[in-house]
This record gives C-alpha cells, structure tokens and sequence, in this order.
C-alpha cells in the first residue's frame, strides 16, 4: 500500500516539475531570442524621437547627433545636435514630470538660445485616455514650439509664456510644463545661460 500511495503522488509530482522546468526553459529561450529585438527597437524609437525634435536650426540641417550625455546640474539626459562642420547647433533633452496617473515622459529640441524648436510627448500612458492622453495630439505639442524660457499653464491663452492647458486635464498639462521648464534650465546650464551662482 505505501509503495502505491508513494507512486500516485510521485507521478503526478514529476510530471509537474518536467512541464514546470520545459516552461521556464522555453520562456528564457523567448527571452534571450527577444532581448536584442527589443534593445535595437528602443535605439531606432529614440533616432527617430530625436530626429522629430531636432531635425534642424533654422536653416541648418543636423548632420549627426551625439551620445547621451547627462547635465549635471538637473541630471536630465540630453544629446547635442551637429552641423556637417561638427558644431553643436541644439540640444535635445528628455525630462518627465510626474502627471495624473504616473510620470509623463517628453523630448525636447532647443536652438543654441533655448528657444523650443521641436517637441514631443513620449510617453503618457498612465494620464486619463481622452483627457490627460491627448497630451500626444500634435494640436497640444505645438503649442511649446518657439517658446523660451520659464513657461506657465493657463487655462485659456496660448500667449507669451503661457502654455494653454488641455481641457479637463490641468494636471498633465502642468506636469509636462514642468518637464519642459526642468529641460530648459538643463539647456540654459548647457550654454551658460542660467544663473548657476
């Protein structure tokens, strides 16, 4: 009788562990075949964000772009932008803020004056789907386009320094604000144009 009772839970033990060990086999082999598409997938998104922010200066095309590099006084990451001489032209800088539901994630492109010559939304998806997420909406983004130094959110203009808030989502547009005035203090530490004293 024990040798019958130790068979029937053996047997169903082993062959959980065997389908157990084949799973987690299979998932590691998944995730080492992915691993590197994911990697390269990421790298062609942040070419192709950087492009879209920083394609060119006035009438100057960027040539090339240079590493991630971190300012040290606000430790955002940033890239320069070059000129076919290899002189720096702009900045791209990626900052978040934290929104509604999470962080709101944004890069943008400066001239060598700190004036806003492109921007995107990169990453939203924790803000409210029709309100906070419209954030993204090439209408709300070009908005910051041209505009310098400390910007602030009004409800109802889209003049001087004010940035018009999204309806029914006052909390995202301040959070990528505040993204945007962290990025520009990075770019005016970049170019000697802040008070750092």
């Amino acid at each position: 009788m024990k040798n019958g009772k130790a068979k029937a839970i053996l047997g169903p033990t082993l062959a959980l562990f065997l389908i157990c060990l084949i799973a987690t086999v299979l998932l590691a082999l998944t995730n080492e075949a992915t691993a590197t598409k994911i990697e390269q997938n990421a790298a062609d998104t942040a070419i192709a964000s950087r492009a879209a922010v920083l394609s060119k200066v006035g009438d100057v095309d960027v040539a090339s772009y240079g590493d991630d590099k971190t300012e040290e006084n606000t430790g955002l990451v940033y890239n320069e932008g070059f000129d076919d001489a290899g002189n720096v032209i702009g900045y791209i800088v990626t900052s978040a803020a934290k929104g509604y539901g999470g962080d709101v994630k944004v890069m943008i492109g400066y001239d060598l004056d700190g004036t806003i010559v492109g921007f995107t939304v990169l990453d939203c998806s924790n803000e409210t789907p029709g309100l906070g997420q419209n954030s993204k909406t090439p209408a709300f983004m070009e908005r910051f386009l041209g505009k310098s130094g400390t910007l602030t959110v009004d409800k109802n203009s889209n003049d001087g320094q004010n940035i018009q808030a999204i309806t029914a989502a006052t909390i995202t547009s301040k959070a990528v604000v505040k993204a945007v005035n962290e990025a520009t203090l990075a770019v005016l530490n970049l170019t000697g144009g802040a008070d750092n004293g």
